[in-house]
């Protein structure tokens, strides 16, 4: 097939190199600020003006037919308002606090003009203008350069990256750059320890290996610092301090304000970017809910969710998506397995009634038809399990529950099982630098009475392209202690080092 890559060549034709920089520059989040200095009405730091464009889904890539000219770049995407710095509440209280919020920026601002600058904080800014300067230098020489030599243990090559040239140097240059100071302050288990199996298995790994002595991404100089880490647990505070009767939500906000006031009172650091440059991490549903109590955290502060959903004002501008992982026991051997090489079911799912979207697929295809098994849980008489049944399936469904995320995206991936993604308002993973098209099929509800045509026009030849490429990513997803270059853990900080180069602290 002329119109599916070899997997394996890195280099590009020149129509192919400007197909991807054209689609590189709309498309990667940290771009944005390099072609856009254009500030907010926060005059402590600037964001990009709009969030990248997401492209539906489409199977062009996988046509025989040549590639066409490139044509001119599309119209500027339209803002979605869940996703504007301050955006508009219909909720009085909400709205109340937003104005309250741009008040005192405002306040903050004026106080801070004329004041002495911050020699660290003017240093921090100078290197992370030179790290910019040089991922926009890696976007021109994209076109015709191999990876870089110094890399040569892995390179990122090939169609499931938006530009791996240019992932290649901003990863680089985090390795070589950035520092994270993790607060020291609170006690175990609410505070420096989470959960590191079942499905929030990812906020207790994530905590345990920056925390690691191993870690060189760690500082214990909180001058030298580009990120500080507030290391609460949303999963333990309700763990631990939630009452199931009196179900009072507002633990969260006494525990995590208190904790935001301590090293707000103790050290100058949040107050000197009012928690621009600070980050959370939370893989329970309940995550963005937490931030609502401390609102600097809220609006300003990264925010680090397995529950990226725009509709609840997730902001891809400057919060992070990072994929959920089920660990039923926290065993991280043999999370990847071949399966069979000659798949006989053609899509699979197996899951509760969680929300509309699996409603809509059980409506359709539940013990309807003999190549789309969909069932509410494996039968017990079945000769296969779970993780089997993914196996000897060509594509696996991983639709959205109650919340956007679903760990069943990177169990499929794990199973070298192409990823049928159901969702909505659902940022993935590490999509600054991964494009989802290339490795997954991606549906709407309305979509999914037609998945059976739909993959029958995918064909046999371009399933196959799919789940090479899969097997490609799964490097990504791999939980590793210790962590190896470009798995989940250090792609998850490459995605906070973005949203660092996002900003501009200006002192």
């Amino acid at each position: 097939m002329r119109g599916v890559v070899v997997e394996g060549l890195c280099r590009v034709t020149k129509s192919q190199s400007i197909q991807i920089l054209t689609f590189t520059t709309l498309a990667i989040g940290f771009l944005a600020l390099l072609t856009d200095t254009s500030t907010t009405n926060l005059s402590l730091f600037s964001l990009p003006s709009l969030p990248w464009a997401w492209n539906p889904s489409s199977f062009s890539f996988l046509s025989s037919a040549p590639s066409p000219p490139p044509s001119p770049p599309p119209p500027p995407p339209t803002t979605n308002p869940n996703m504007d710095l301050y955006p508009t509440f219909t909720n009085p209280k909400k709205q109340k606090a937003v104005e309250k919020l741009v008040k005192d920026l405002d306040e903050e601002t004026m106080m801070r003009r004329g004041n002495e600058r911050d020699k660290n904080m003017v240093k921090i800014e100078a290197d992370l203008a030179t790290a910019r300067a040089l991922i926009k230098d890696a976007i021109f020489k994209s076109r015709d350069s191999p990876p870089l030599a110094q890399d040569a243990d892995y390179f990122p090559c090939g169609q499931i990256y938006r530009n791996s040239y240019v992932f290649q140097r901003s990863y680089m240059l985090m390795e070589k750059m950035m520092k994270i100071y993790v607060y020291e302050e609170g006690e175990p288990p609410l505070f420096h320890y989470g959960p590191t199996k079942n499905i929030y298995s990812t906020e207790g790994i994530f905590i345990g290996l920056i925390e690691s002595n191993t870690s060189h991404f760690r500082t214990h100089d909180p001058n030298q610092a580009h990120l500080y880490f507030l290391p609460f647990s949303v999963v333990m505070i309700l763990q631990h301090l939630f009452d199931p009767v009196e179900r009072d939500k507002a633990v969260l906000g006494r525990v995590i304000g208190d904790y935001i006031a301590t090293v707000s009172a103790k050290y100058p650091y949040w107050n000197r970017s009012l928690g621009a440059d600070h980050f959370m991490l939370s893989c329970h549903d309940w995550g963005p809910r937490a931030t609502w109590y401390v609102h600097h955290l809220y609006f300003t502060s990264i925010r680090a969710l397995c529950n990226a959903n725009t509709s609840e004002f997730f902001n891809p501008r400057k919060d992070v998506s990072f994929p959920e992982i089920n660990l039923p026991v926290g065993d991280i051997s043999g999370l990847t397995t071949p399966g069979s090489p000659n798949r006989t079911i053609l899509a699979f799912f197996a899951g509760r009634l969680h929300g509309k979207i699996r409603k809509s697929i059980f409506e359709h295809w539940k013990e309807k038809d003999k190549d789309i098994i969909v069932w509410e849980e494996v039968p017990k008489e079945s000769k296969f399990s779970y993780k089997e049944m993914m196996g000897r399936s060509k594509y696996c469904i991983c639709p959205s529950g109650f919340e956007v995320a679903s760990p069943r995206i990177v169990e499929a991936i794990y199973a070298e099982c192409v990823p049928i993604l159901v969702s909505e308002n659902y940022v993935l993973p590490f999509s600054d630098v991964l494009d989802w098209d290339k490795f997954s099929i991606q549906v709407t509800v309305a979509e999914l009475p037609e998945l059976k045509r739909i993959l029958a026009a995918v064909g046999d030849d371009g399933y196959m392209v799919l789940r090479r490429r899969v097997k490609k990513v799964q490097h990504h997803f791999v939980v590793n202690d210790p962590p190896k270059r470009y798995d989940v853990f250090n792609m998850m900080l490459h995605s906070l080092w973005l949203r660092r180069l996002n900003l501009r602290i200006n002192m």
